[in-house]
């Protein structure tokens, strides 16, 4: 049984046939295909990761419009995958799971869906994402709020924006997009930015017929551009790692300068626009907006950037901690997504009863962000830990798929009824990824890679080059096994 229908359920079902798994089910709560390509359908949505690299490595797509796809396309590209590997039958609409219990007696997974419906499964496979849960500030007043309001997540397409006054909350990846889409439409626009980030240009770019021509007569071509755009990727790990230690400083220096010259230049050097969008933390400590138009969108007769501390919503618009009313007909949140609470609002309970809730009170951790101790036969893909700071997270989800694959296969030919990572081998892996994490960037400043207990549960602390190689295949000896007459483990207590 798979959860989710986006990159990484739909990766996950092809893995799981390749490697001998017919009974395939994936439980979608929406009624299309695509996750968080899906649900976010904001004016301007688009990826910050070039097309031939956002894009599953077994299905190269030689139609892709721009360098950087946008989110229709993408959406386009999932769906169209589903039907070409027959995984699209496979999916249940309108299924929402609401919670997962193991059964230790019968060793399978019993699931219920939100409108009662009771599953079962052998293995169980999640692929919810990290970027589907909006988070709604805690304003004081907020919904007090007179006119309309929605989070960029779920964008209101009958509110009419044109020629109304309208106010932003946040500055992240999703309002970088959307905030220059609709600058030109409304009669003004208020930006409220709380931590100016670090922005480096897209250099976007059409690709003419030609190129999509050749792209589809040579497919050597794009496996090319693929590999070029995934070793430059890989290239910008030492920035965030710092390793080597010594180098850190004069790694990250071309990046900044890159990004500086753009603000001064695109903001035509006003001072005072300079000063408020000057970031106060190191490149990289969060995540690096990529995008050409954000500055620009900044110098607008009709848009204000405001860096007071928002202290209050009222029904006419925003108030700042200075007492000033900043008047609005329409309020839109783009402050990002609830990150750290893996999996929610689902409810796992594993072998002895204990929930996931209950053993991540600290934070959430798995094996390889793969698998979990006392939680057998469950494989979670963008787990804790997998996300990256640069690079693209469809060659993690392949990564991991491929993994829980290889993992079901070995179920299903025998070599054990269960399979539940060690105690031991997870604590070790677990012990290494923090010490690793204390050491990179995103450790010296607060963001959502950082829970509220001060623990990096979100990225992964090296390349993907080496995540690669540590879960190209199953290591039976990881894991406690119960039913193989070859590897006859028990389980620890």
């Amino acid at each position: 049984m798979v959860v989710g229908a986006g990159f990484g359920g739909i990766a996950a079902a092809i893995a799981l046939h390749r490697n001998g798994v017919e009974d395939i089910t994936i439980l979608e709560k929406g009624e299309r295909i695509g996750g968080t390509w899906r649900e976010n359908t904001y004016p301007g949505l688009a990826c910050d990761v070039p097309s031939h690299l956002y894009s599953y490595s077994f299905a190269p797509n030689p139609a892709w419009s721009h360098r950087y796809s946008q989110g229709a396309e993408i959406r386009a590209y999932v769906e169209a995958t589903a039907q070409r590997f027959g995984v699209a039958e496979r999916i249940r609409f309108g299924a929402e799971v609401a919670r997962a219990d193991w059964d230790d007696e019968a060793g399978r997974w019993r699931i219920g869906l939100e409108d009662g419906e009771e599953l079962e499964a052998d293995v169980l496979v999640t692929a919810v994402g990290q970027l589907n849960r909006p988070s709604i500030p805690r304003v004081e007043g907020l919904e007090t709020f007179a006119g309309p309001m929605f989070h960029s997540a779920h964008w209101d397409h009958s509110v009419q924006l044109d020629g109304r006054r309208v106010a932003v909350l946040g500055t992240g990846a999703s309002a970088i997009q959307f905030v220059p889409a609709i600058a030109d439409r409304v009669k003004h626009l208020t930006i409220f930015q709380r931590s100016a980030p670090w922005v480096i240009p897209k250099g976007d770019r059409e690709y003419p017929d030609r190129v999509r021509d050749l792209h589809s007569r040579r497919p050597l071509v794009m496996r090319l551009w693929r590999e070029g755009w995934r070793l430059w990727m890989e290239s910008l790990v030492p920035l965030f790692t710092r390793r080597p230690p010594r180098w850190a400083r004069i790694y990250t220096a071309p990046y900044k300068v890159m990004a500086t010259i753009q603000r001064y230049v695109q903001l035509r050097f006003d001072p005072k626009l300079v000063r408020k969008t000057k970031p106060a933390f190191e490149i990289g400590g969060k995540r690096i907006l990529v995008t050409s138009d954000w500055y620009p969108t900044l110098r607008r007769k009709n848009v204000t950037l405001v860096t007071d501390k928002v202290a209050g919503v009222s029904p006419e618009g925003v108030v700042t901690a200075d007492g000033t009313l900043h008047a609005a007909d329409v309020l839109i949140l783009g402050t990002g997504f609830e990150t750290t609470e893996f999996l929610a609002p689902m409810e796992i309970a594993g072998r002895d009863g204990t929930t996931l809730r209950e053993a991540w009170r600290d934070g959430a951790e798995a094996y390889f962000g793969i698998t979990v101790p006392r939680f057998p036969n469950l494989f979670l893909l963008y787990g804790p830990n997998t996300n990256h700071g640069t690079g693209s997270m469809v060659e993690m989800l392949e990564m991991q798929a491929r993994y829980a694959g290889e993992a079901a296969g070995l179920l299903v030919r025998g070599a054990a009824e269960r399979l539940e990572v060690r105690q031991d081998v997870h604590d070790a892996f677990q012990a290494e990824l923090d010490e690793r994490l204390r050491q990179t960037v995103w450790a010296t400043t607060d963001s959502w890679y950082v829970n509220a207990n001060g623990r990096i549960t979100n990225n992964w602390p090296g390349s993907q080059s080496e995540y690669r190689r540590r879960t190209r295949a199953v290591r039976l000896e990881d894991y406690a096994q119960v039913g193989s007459p070859a590897c006859p483990a028990p389980l620890p207590s």
